[in-house]
């Protein structure tokens, strides 16, 4: 991995042309080329893509040292950690988290991940405790004791990882830890400890208390600027903006900043509310129109075409896998066979309709019971979205049928009676009591 300071040839280089002029002096720049990845807004699945996207279009362009710009309140537990533990293990350049503004609850999390965290004198960093939704009280309330077990451990050691405080680390996720600043009495150590820890120790009883640290106090989880952060070693520097940045790590010239491109807006429209919502009232209607008139037709180009954008949206979204699309071909055939081979709106229909609903609620979360806020308004949108579809396509059926008479791929669904006409003879009912045969006309 690529750390802070100049190259041993620039160390070398700048000695040997030393001794030419004392009033001269030669900087070989330390990075060769930075690249700047803005990470704002709520965390999501869907930003965790968005920025595994950037990162290797950062390393296709030969960067070597990689700026996250964070401006986020946070988001997803898995996805704050999924974006911590990948800017952990990232190997081709060093990550360096920027935060201007904020970086609480996930974002902080995430930002732990980084080589080095530089922020802004009165930008906030921490904040980071689970909350989990709680149906029985229709309110939100703190993640049971093993989620917090689990998150503490993990931010823990994504802290030891980069030389951080894991005690303060861990004071961010969890509201009753007290952090003391201790020295020890024969090596004049100093470090930042809970009282677990300082028991632990095997010299615990040549620990000296100076002082707890203010910000993790009782039922607070901790919360620091970028000043108290330098002070407490949770950040690295702080700078007062970009150019100020840009000087620290010997960047000549503004880095490459990588914006969102025309598939990352494409992706973000797509997953909208309302497109999500006209892809699925335009793609049903087509496949009904389609299965009115079997054959690849225009119904079935444009149901193909609705539904491939949606699906193809969701896997960057990284919301939809293989097995939603499965499910939505599974739904589709069972409708086929329900049509075509047993009619009656039986199991296979019933089955067929299921199918389809799960495979698209499914592909638009990316969880199967919410617990949290965020996760709760995905469900209920998705959910609201999939079911207004499918009553809008009900009721342009019943419209069509009210005017056209009937709807070709509804009546297949039910058994009609047989036709009064017979082979081309139509029989007179005879009189009551009348034993002569009918006459055919």
């Amino acid at each position: 991995m690529l750390k802070r300071g100049p190259t041993l040839a620039g160390l070398i280089f700048a000695l040997s042309v030393g001794s030419v002029a004392d009033d001269q002096s030669v900087e070989e720049p330390i990075y060769r080329q930075a690249a700047v990845i803005r990470f704002d807004g709520p965390i999501t699945s869907r930003l965790e893509q968005y920025i595994y996207r950037k990162l290797d279009r950062a390393r296709r362009a030969g960067a070597d040292l990689v700026i996250i710009e964070i401006d986020s309140p946070g988001g997803e537990l898995e996805a704050s950690l999924n974006l911590a533990q990948a800017l952990q293990d990232l190997e081709w350049a060093y990550v360096v988290a920027y935060v201007p503004r904020q970086a609480l609850s996930g974002a902080a999390i995430a930002a732990l991940g980084c080589d080095e965290i530089v922020m802004c004198p009165q930008a906030v960093l921490g904040d980071a405790g689970p909350i989990v939704m709680d149906f029985l009280e229709f309110g939100f309330r703190h993640a049971p004791e093993k989620v917090q077990t689990d998150l503490a451990r993990r931010v823990r050691d994504l802290a030891e990882a980069r030389g951080r405080p894991a005690a303060l680390a861990e004071a961010m996720v969890d509201k009753d830890l007290i952090v003391h600043h201790e020295e020890h009495d024969d090596s004049n150590e100093q470090r930042f400890m809970s009282d677990a820890e300082i028991d632990a120790d095997a010299e615990r009883d040549h620990w000296t208390k100076l002082n707890p640290v203010l910000e993790s106090r009782e039922s607070k989880f901790l919360e620091v600027n970028g000043r108290r952060g330098v002070e407490l070693g949770l950040a690295d520097a702080v700078v007062a903006g970009d150019q100020e940045l840009w000087k620290r790590f010997g960047l000549g010239e503004p880095p490459l900043v990588l914006d969102r491109q025309l598939v990352d807006v494409a992706v973000d429209r797509l997953n909208s509310p309302w497109i999500t919502a006209l892809l699925f009232t335009v793609g049903l209607m087509a496949i009904f129109v389609e299965f009115s008139a079997p054959g690849i037709s225009v119904g079935g180009l444009i149901a193909l075409l609705c539904f491939a954008l949606f699906f193809w949206s969701r896997f960057l979204g990284g919301t939809a896998g293989w097995l939603e699309v499965v499910l939505f071909l599974s739904g589709i055939a069972f409708l086929l066979v329900e049509i075509f081979i047993l009619p009656g709106f039986g199991v296979a229909g019933v089955g067929g309709f299921l199918l389809i609903m799960a495979s698209l609620i499914m592909a638009g979360q990316n969880f199967i019971i919410p617990d949290s806020g965020a996760e709760l308004t995905t469900l209920m949108s998705t959910v609201t979205v999939v079911l207004g579809s499918v009553f809008a396509v009900f009721i342009t059926g019943l419209v069509s049928t009210w005017y056209f008479g009937e709807i070709p791929i509804l009546s297949r669904l039910a058994l009609r009676p047989p036709d009064a006409a017979i082979d081309g003879e139509i029989y007179e009912q005879a009189p009551a009591g009348s034993t002569s045969a009918p006459a055919a006309s």
